[in-house]
């Protein structure tokens, strides 16, 4: 595969695997770099989903990667095919040079794998391609440098939750036990009316990013309340993966756990604390805001026939409705084969 932007004269191939080590340093060390344009990206996605990858590259003339584009390859009987950058990440896109090129060198793929369209989440956008905007917002902000000032950073309102929260007496737990977190997790995405993803998704995003990985876990009495997955790069936390049950609610559990995990990733010597991304208008929207974070606009870009797969599309609103009545068992069965269609 082979594209050329006559404008930079930068040429697209695809990436094979003795790449490996420049396509890693290159994003590194990219300033705009998240954790979803890593290779560990998405190797956890295609052994946890199954979901096939790819990587294109743009070169200068002297054959030095200049840009990169990770793409994963989405099918659904249910929701269509799309090549996704980045699959199941809410980041990714385009990093660096050669939008245009890159662009037209995933379109062409697509076209040859049978995919209706392209979805970069993030990232320049190549000219003419759609631009999704207004949708969705990313929540980012510093950590302080001292643990103990976390909970003065944490906006007043807020900061009285986190106290309520402290004192219930509940456990805090930071480690890899994968069991709690499925356990919280598949029960927060059911009570949202969402399908959870494969456990066999976080399991390898364990095994991928290693050290750069981990799960807190709020308890009580040895009761699950709360969990979240955690990647770090960069002085960054991501908490990607995180819910509660029913009774995590009343006793402050989800306020407790990213109260502990701020603490946590300062000792890690984090600097930075990304909340991710939530939809305008909604209660997760809102709950970061109270943390003082200040929403930041996200745009994303789509050619051709772009697919729906928002929960809080009018057009699930019965299908949601009825997934939150199933039994957690039953969800859990049934919930990953369709959430791996969804990218």
């Amino acid at each position: 595969m082979n594209a050329l932007s006559p404008h930079r004269r930068l040429a697209v191939r695809a990436a094979v695997p003795r790449d490996g080590q420049a396509i890693r340093a290159f994003i590194v060390a990219h300033p705009e770099a998240t954790p979803f344009h890593l290779p560990e990206w998405s190797a956890g996605v295609e052994r946890g989903c199954g979901a096939r990858g790819h990587c294109l590259l743009a070169e200068d003339s002297r054959a030095r990667i200049v840009g990169i584009l990770p793409l994963t390859e989405v099918r659904s009987p249910l929701f269509g095919s799309a090549m996704v950058s980045a699959g199941f990440g809410v980041g990714g896109g385009v990093l660096g040079l050669g939008a245009d090129a890159l662009g037209e060198a995933a379109w062409s793929l697509a076209r040859r794998r049978n995919c209706a369209s392209v979805e970069l989440r993030g990232g320049p956008a190549p000219m003419r391609w759609q631009r999704n905007e207004g949708v969705y917002a990313g929540f980012a902000r510093a950590l302080p440098a001292d643990e103990e000032a976390v909970l003065a950073a944490i906006p007043r309102k807020q900061r009285a939750e986190v106290r309520r929260a402290l004192g219930f007496g509940l456990d805090v737990a930071v480690g890899r036990d994968l069991e709690a977190h499925y356990r919280a997790y598949s029960e927060s995405v059911r009570n949202l009316g969402t399908p959870v993803f494969p456990r066999a998704l976080f399991a390898a995003m364990l095994e991928a990013f290693g050290e750069d990985a981990d799960i807190l876990t709020v308890s009580r009495g040895g009761e699950v309340l709360a969990s979240v997955l955690s990647l770090y790069f960069r002085g960054t936390v991501y908490p990607y993966w995180g819910g509660g049950t029913r009774e995590a609610r009343p006793a402050r559990a989800n306020e407790l756990m990213y109260y502990a995990l701020m603490r946590h990733a300062v000792r890690r010597g984090c600097t930075r604390f990304d909340f991710g991304r939530s939809k305008l208008g909604t209660g997760a929207f809102a709950f970061k805001k109270n943390w003082g974070f200040e929403p930041q606009p996200l745009v994303y870009a789509v050619k051709g026939e772009a697919r729906e797969t928002n929960p809080l599309s009018p057009r699930y609103r019965l299908q949601v409705a009825a997934w939150k009545k199933l039994p957690l068992w039953l969800a859990n069965r049934l919930g990953p084969p369709l959430a791996r269609g969804l990218g």
